[in-house]
């Protein structure tokens, strides 16, 4: 049986699936595959192995009459159709858990940057500006005693409030449900969105992108943020509206922003480059060589399961 992969992937995948017999192919160019692309080289594919950057729609799907598995590189799966995927008895998966560590890492990260302005500082000393130490060069924010107010408690939301709570801060979170557990362990409590906007020095979203949570963070709750507030995003950049965002930064309404992820990605708002109060990324959450390993073993690992067993390991 035959496997297509959109793009090159770490070749533990390869290897894996090569050695359940199955015969491997994959794109060779080091950019997004198009849709005329993908639909003339995985035409006869059992297995499709896609990355969140493809677009699996209902055309896509309808010309691969072989496929019985399309297996996602990455935790999130909104790129693809999966009721027709469904309709058309093609097992769905994705790669959970594996990247939690690695995005809340990086989530601390982008915090870090932007509160003690790290890439000022960098910047400054690059340029031959450093002189001396003085007494109010590149203020930033300390982490102890601040509000910490997690938009999404889920599993990646409660390992960076596990990482801020370390830091000192007090843990807030908006979620549709209540998490008891992660109250109990880490002191955090459950408010409303208006209330976590009002409130949190420092804000991380870890939502997916759902019809529910296209622009959750809108003109209106925006207002609501703190003039000394960062916000930062690695989950989905649709779930904040951009343009929104980039008016109160402008006008230092709030203190800065960190992107790892974007409206309209990869496209970047060009407005957001000429800030000095914003990081920008290339969305490298799960940018580790263990997180992308594990990642590569799963996808493989859900391929070999339906081909032999017609059942994913991490279906969606």
């Amino acid at each position: 049986m035959k496997v297509y992969i959109t793009r090159k992937l770490p070749e533990i995948a390869e290897k894996h699936l090569k050695a359940n017999k199955l015969d491997v192919s994959s794109f060779k160019y080091d950019r997004a595959i198009s849709k005329k692309e993908l639909i003339k080289n995985a035409k006869d594919a059992d297995a499709l192995i896609t990355l969140l950057s493809d677009k699996i729609d209902k055309e896509i799907i309808d010309n691969l009459p072989k496929c019985k598995v399309i297996a996602n590189y990455a935790v999130g799966y909104n790129n693809i159709d999966t009721v027709y995927a469904k309709s058309k008895n093609i097992v769905v998966t994705n790669t959970p858990d594996i990247l939690t560590d690695s995005t809340a890492d990086l989530a601390m990260a982008i915090l870090l940057t932007c509160s003690r302005r790290i890439i000022e500082g960098e910047t400054y000393v690059r340029a031959g500006k450093f002189d001396g130490w003085k007494p109010n060069l590149l203020l930033g924010y300390e982490f102890r005693n601040k509000t910490f107010g997690i938009i999404g408690a889920g599993r990646i939301g409660q390992a960076t409030a596990v990482r801020a709570k370390a830091f000192g801060m007090k843990i807030i979170y908006y979620n549709r449900s209540q998490k008891e557990n992660f109250e109990k362990e880490q002191n955090a409590k459950k408010v409303s969105l208006n209330q976590l906007l009002k409130t949190s020095d420092f804000i991380s979203v870890h939502l997916p992108l759902t019809p529910q949570t296209f622009h959750l963070l809108n003109k209106e709750n925006l207002k609501l943020l703190k003039k000394n507030a960062i916000i930062i995003n690695t989950a989905r950049g649709e779930v904040v509206d951009e343009n929104e965002l980039i008016k109160l930064l402008k006008t230092n309404k709030i203190y800065a922003a960190g992107f790892d992820v974007y409206e309209n990605e990869p496209a970047i708002n060009k407005e957001l480059l000429k800030l000095k109060n914003v990081l920008v990324l290339p969305h490298i959450g799960s940018a580790t060589i263990e997180a992308r390993n594990a990642m590569a073993k799963l996808v493989a690992d859900n391929v070999i399961s339906v081909l032999k067993h017609k059942k994913g390991v991490t279906p969606v």
